[in-house]
């Protein structure tokens, strides 16, 4: 039975990319939310727009601030629904503003997260690297992804009780 426990934890471990000892300050992608737009520049003003309100709600989830989540939605849902083809997105993101519990908005971020992925993808960046981020735990197990304006790693399935957890495993550039 100490031979299961202990290699459960051994596997969680290295499922979360642990390999990379970092320090311990954490100095977070949420001190730049202010200034996303800055690091990445979308050359559709309204894409670049959806891009920053997307990371404010992402860096709200990283700092498992659920009020901060709710009003990042409520402001991405507005873009979102102004954007042609975009509605069904702005669904989601209002199912986000609606919920006070942190787990359901986590739960919604990962189909939000494919979506504004795919919206990244198909634009042009004018400056910076988005990277597509993924968290092998999230999810119960299944997975999720996300954008990030910095390689390092902040996870916003999780917050602080796995900050680190994940890899990137895309890089969106210039071109």
């Amino acid at each position: 039975m100490k031979k299961i426990f202990g290699i459960a934890i051994l596997a969680t471990l290295l499922a979360c990319n642990q390999s990379e000892k970092k320090s311990e300050s954490i100095t977070d992608s949420t001190t730049k939310s202010a200034t996303a737009n800055q690091d990445v520049l979308v050359m559709d003003a309204q894409k670049n727009t959806i891009l920053s309100q997307y990371f404010d709600l992402k860096n709200a989830l990283v700092k498992s601030d659920s009020s901060k989540a709710q009003s990042a939605a409520q402001s991405l849902e507005k873009s979102l629904a102004g954007y042609a083809g975009c509605e069904p997105t702005a669904l989601i993101a209002g199912k986000i503003a609606s919920k006070a519990d942190l787990t359901a908005q986590r739960k919604d971020f990962t189909t939000l997260s494919a979506d504004i992925i795919a919206l990244v993808k198909s634009s042009e960046l004018e400056k910076g690297t988005v990277y597509v981020q993924h968290c092998p735990m999230a999810n119960k197990g299944d997975g999720g992804d996300w954008l990030s304006s910095e390689k390092e790693i902040r996870n916003p399935y999780y917050g602080d009780e796995m900050l680190e957890c994940g890899s990137v495993v895309e890089e969106i550039k210039t071109k």
